[in-house]
């Protein structure tokens, strides 16, 4: 199957999940990405879970990100190390790295060095607070906590009430390596109508901080500081998750007037429509107390799976709220095959998430593997800079590269 990336050729200098998110959408998409590790692996390698004992091989996180991609070792601690990134950084499209901004510059490796060294290079880097940052933030590490909290996201997430919470996925690495992914494909565009390249520059806070959403715009408008409030929306309602029967939750997400009217007929209650609180989506946010009291009782009284009957009978917006098996085990995710199964060198069978971009010609898809730690390494220097055995004998020997696979 053609793929829409196909000729282009990443460099990951990348570590954990941010830019290995960005490298593997790229991957997934068709495009060649050589994953640089140093001796001692991703530091992802050492996350968990693990399929069987503790190893750098058999992290299901490390798997997870990095199907599809080729593995080398480069001990960058080296010169000659560094020369070899060199050689490969001229015959490549981008170089994408997670590092503190000051790392690539004390390399020699940073924007200013690369673009030299292959003017048509695109340079993605992904930190904390962007490599064009106030100078006292420019070292600061960042963890995808340290952005959600930053950001104010966290702020605004948890219950209501209560004190604020992490998402419960690292968002703010993945939507970072989404908007990093964005940049990157809309360079490449640049790139080929003016032959020239340039830095992407993705700051996690900026990322996180752009997803805000109303809760920017009611401080901007309003001068209101939002809070949390667990499962309610702060401007719609009713727009939450309610308790039923079975002890399970269902979301009504009740968008307009014109779906409160439906939704009062399922729930047996038109008189709401009466009510002079209730009539329009502003007055039930500003009354939304009152219109629980009436709908919590209410709900609690079917099972999820009687007011999923009801709700796709009249056409409203729902879901049950799935835990991982029952996502993982959902017929939908079935149909949509974003379970995939692959073959993993030393694990066997296993199942990952696919890519969810999908296209009528070149859909992203998992075609390969996670490399094993520098597992392409002699493939890579052979194929793009034409080493012989005998050089690469000689830089395994002097500890420049490695196959510790």
């Amino acid at each position: 199957m053609a793929r829409s990336l196909e000729g282009i050729r990443v460099i990951d200098l990348s570590h954990v999940l941010a830019a290995p998110t960005t490298t593997m959408i790229l991957a997934d998409l068709g495009a060649e990405v050589i994953h640089i590790e140093p001796p001692h692996g991703d530091d992802a390698r050492e996350f968990g879970p693990f399929a069987g004992e503790v190893d750098k091989n058999l992290s299901g996180y490390f798997i997870s990100l990095n199907r599809n991609k080729k593995g080398i070792v480069l001990n960058l601690k080296h010169q000659k190390a560094k020369d070899i990134l060199v050689e490969m950084i001229k015959k490549a499209d981008v170089v994408i790295e997670n590092f503190r901004p000051t790392t690539m510059k004390k390399m020699g490796l940073h924007w200013e060095d690369l673009k030299k060294i292959n003017p048509g290079i695109i340079y993605c880097s992904i930190c904390g607070f962007g490599h064009d940052s106030l100078p006292e933030y420019a070292e600061r590490p960042s963890y995808d906590m340290v952005a959600q909290a930053y950001s104010g996201l966290m702020s605004i997430t948890g219950p209501e009430g209560g004190p604020p919470c992490r998402v419960g996925s690292s968002v703010g690495d993945i939507i970072s390596g989404m908007q990093a992914t964005i940049g990157i494909l809309a360079a490449i565009r640049y790139r080929e109508k003016t032959g020239r390249g340039q830095h992407v520059d993705i700051s996690m806070i900026d990322s996180l901080f752009s997803t805000l959403e109303n809760a920017v715009v009611r401080f901007t408008l309003k001068g209101e500081i939002p809070g949390p409030l667990g499962g309610i929306h702060p401007s719609i309602t009713p727009f939450q998750g309610y308790k039923t029967k079975d002890g399970s939750h269902i979301i009504a997400a009740i968008g307009t007037d014109a779906l409160f009217v439906r939704y009062a007929k399922v729930i047996g209650k038109p008189e709401l429509l009466e009510d002079e609180r209730f009539k329009t989506n502003p007055a039930r946010t500003k009354n939304r107390k009152a219109l629980n009291e009436i709908l919590d009782p209410i709900m609690a009284t079917k099972t999820t799976a009687e007011w999923e009957v009801l709700f796709e009978k009249e056409g409203l917006p729902y879901s049950p709220i799935n835990n991982l098996k029952e996502i993982c085990e959902d017929p939908h995710i079935a149909y949509r095959k974003m379970l995939v199964e692959i073959d993993q060198p030393r694990v066997g069978k296993m199942r990952i998430s696919n890519s969810p971009i999908r296209m009528t010609e070149t859909p992203g898809e998992v075609y390969a593997p996670a490399p094993l730690l520098g597992q392409h390494t002699d493939e890579v220097l052979k194929a793009l800079l034409g080493y012989s055995d005998e050089t690469i004998a000689q830089l395994k020997k002097e500890g420049i590269i490695n196959n510790s696979y």
